[in-house]
């Protein structure tokens, strides 16, 4: 299922696009989302842990499962 991948801050700087589109099995979840895309970009193994995941638009806990067409957002901490 494809799922669309939005970026936002410090993540958009690290990977240099604000979203894209990646294929995961059937059933993944925001966990496995976060795992597959810190394996493909590196830059983001060391930021994804510590943000925040939205899925449509609702904040999402780690174990919650995608749909195809679904957006999930990852949005960092903020500083202050």
């Amino acid at each position: 299922m494809q799922v669309r991948i939005r970026y936002f801050a410090s993540l958009r700087e690290a990977v240099g696009v604000s979203e894209e589109a990646i294929e995961l099995p059937d059933g993944a979840t925001v966990a496995q989302a976060r795992a597959l895309l810190a394996e493909r970009r590196p830059a983001l193994a060391a930021l994804l842990p510590a943000c925040a995941a939205a899925v449509d638009r609702a904040y999402a806990q780690a174990e919650t499962p995608l749909r195809a067409g679904a957006e999930l957002a990852f949005i960092p901490p903020l500083g202050g």
